[in-house]
């Protein structure tokens, strides 16, 4: 089923070869949906940050930069949305790295559009169902509720800022995985990293300031030269 006029998905199409976006292009939007399009890693992310698409296609050979690296970027600031790989290359090896680096599927050049379509529509049902589940992030004794904006210790209500907030949602959606200041500030502020800046420091004592008090445990933790951790268990 297509999406209606009034509920328009969009997608991000990252491709440098002019005739596949054509194609892409004119498939996709008379099946309704909205398009936009980038030929390489930086207007991916740009638009990916201004479009907020419900799926991303992603080529894997891409001029300007590797689709592999792209998708670790692209996982570190839409880690629910839907990526499906597009490429020549379809030996297994590459398979498996993109699976375990997070793309969701991945289709081999050439490929029939009634397929890619097939595809577009199960991964999009699979995750709006998972939207639909996610509006509470728990993690140990930590407790989130997106749509109440409520935070939880221990079942102790703790306040929040609007930026605290999305930051320790950030880190709960990455439960056990060490974040690098780069990945949370692209993921929470969304704009590139600055050496300088110790805007994720200063955000992440303003949440441990607020945390121990109310579990007298330390939450995040810091990994020295690497950036912070919120173990999957918190302890």
């Amino acid at each position: 089923m297509s999406p209606g006029k009034d509920s328009v998905m969009n997608i991000l199409v990252v491709e440098d070869e002019a005739l596949i976006v054509s194609f892409l292009e004119k498939g996709l939007r008379a099946e309704g949906y909205g398009v936009v399009s980038a030929a390489g890693p930086q207007d991916a992310l740009r638009l990916l940050r201004a479009s907020s698409p419900e799926l991303v296609l992603l080529d894997v050979m891409l001029r300007d930069g590797d689709g592999f690296e792209l998708l670790s970027e692209l996982r570190a600031i839409a880690p629910e949305v839907p990526v499906i790989m597009l490429t020549a290359r379809g030996d297994l090896d590459d398979r498996v790295r993109g699976l375990n680096l997070g793309a969701t599927d991945y289709l081999p050049k050439p490929f029939a559009f009634a397929e890619l379509l097939a595809r577009i529509r199960a991964h999009l049902r699979t995750a709006a169902q998972s939207a639909a589940r996610s509006d509470v992030l728990e993690v140990g004794g930590l407790r989130l509720d997106l749509l109440r904006r409520e935070a939880e210790l221990d079942e102790v209500p703790i306040e929040l800022s609007a930026r605290e907030f999305a930051l320790l949602a950030y880190l709960m959606r990455h439960p056990g995985q060490v974040l690098s200041r780069e990945q949370i500030l692209n993921g929470v502020w969304g704009y590139d990293f600055d050496p300088r800046s110790n805007l994720v420091d200063v955000y992440v004592g303003y949440l441990r300031r607020k945390l121990v008090p109310a579990g007298g445990r330390e939450v995040i933790q810091t990994v020295r030269g690497m950036g912070y951790r919120l173990p999957r268990a918190v302890a």
